[in-house]
């Protein structure tokens, strides 16, 4: 009888997070058992030999954090994955002098927005179990996001890498909370790629190198993002005018292009500037311009001469690669 009470107890938490979640602002949420990444964790593994993770080290050190959970919070039993809608109904402007920045990043830093709700999230959690244990995380832990949001039955992880649902598309922000209790759990999510390969065949630097496998090398986010130092003129001249992440398989992608719905977030939506940025305004910014122009922007993470250097690389009348 016990049994038959503890999963009833179990019934009614899992329900009221998830009721709690959509209340929260957040589109999605799903469960996981807090298991082994066995698959993922090989092909993590073949990536980083293949050094497909540039000069992204911090990959290779939290390996083992990446794949095991207890090592992140031991006693981890259940994580759960959220999704939140950003998709902005606007397009990058045309024009040669202008440059193009990731729909992700039109708006304010999508971090502290999803964190402040995960952590309301583990605050309701709280009053239901005072003594759990949980952590919250927004793309800032050792975490594998999308094959966790792929196990919480979130969506798939599609031939570019993203996550796909089938409800909004790959336009969503992920996040967990990883949790010491036991709760109700989703069946994974299927992969409804099928035959289509738009994503790979559109990538104008080849990045997606086969399918659900990408080069960071290769990739324009990467190069623009997390890359520091020069880029290959070569590599520049396939760019099209991105300057801050890039799009370019998500706008192609089927999923996308039927099932994306605006967001009802403010927040996400274009800051001023962003959907039409003057590169050669760019190219000359100083410091503080950059810190004043995007404060409590994720462009920030490109700092001052990264953007700067991206500015350059597109600028139809410069060469310049530094």
């Amino acid at each position: 009888m016990s049994g038959m009470n503890d999963r009833l107890d179990r019934l009614k938490l899992t329900a009221e997070i998830r009721h709690r979640a959509l209340q929260l602002g957040f589109h999605k949420i799903g469960i996981a058992r807090a298991g082994p990444l066995d698959g993922e964790s090989q092909r993590l593994d073949e990536w980083l030999s293949r050094g497909y993770h540039a000069t992204m080290d911090w990959m290779a050190a939290g390996r083992d954090k990446r794949i095991d959970l207890q090592l992140v919070l031991p006693g981890a039993r259940s994580l759960l994955a959220v999704a939140m809608n950003y998709y902005a109904p606007v397009e990058h402007s045309g024009e040669p002098s202008t440059g193009k920045i990731s729909r992700y990043a039109w708006g304010d830093d999508y971090h502290p927005i999803l964190g402040r709700r995960l952590d309301e999230l583990l605050a309701f959690i709280r009053t239901r179990r005072p003594e759990a244990a949980g952590k919250v995380y927004v793309d800032t832990g050792p975490v594998m996001e999308k094959a966790w949001a792929q196990r919480a039955g979130l969506g798939w992880i599609g031939k570019h890498t993203n996550l796909i649902t089938e409800e909004l598309g790959s336009w969503v922000f992920l996040g967990e909370i990883i949790l010491d209790l036991e709760l109700e759990y989703d069946d994974p999510g299927i992969d409804r790629c099928g035959s289509c390969t738009l994503c790979i065949e559109a990538c104008p630097t080849q990045a997606i190198v086969e399918p659900y496998v990408v080069d960071s090398n290769l990739c324009i986010s990467y190069l623009t993002i997390e890359h520091r130092g020069p880029i290959s003129p070569a590599l520049g001249e396939k760019f099209d005018r991105w300057i801050y992440g890039c799009d370019i398989c998500q706008d192609v992608c089927p999923w996308n292009i039927k099932f994306s719905k605006p967001a009802g977030n403010a927040e996400f939506y274009p800051r001023e500037g962003n959907l039409a940025p003057d590169l050669s305004e760019l190219a000359s910014l100083s410091p503080g311009e950059f810190t004043s122009r995007y404060r409590k922007s994720p462009i920030k993470r490109a700092k001052r001469d990264g953007l700067s250097r991206n500015a350059k690389i597109v600028m139809p009348s410069s060469p310049a690669i530094k």
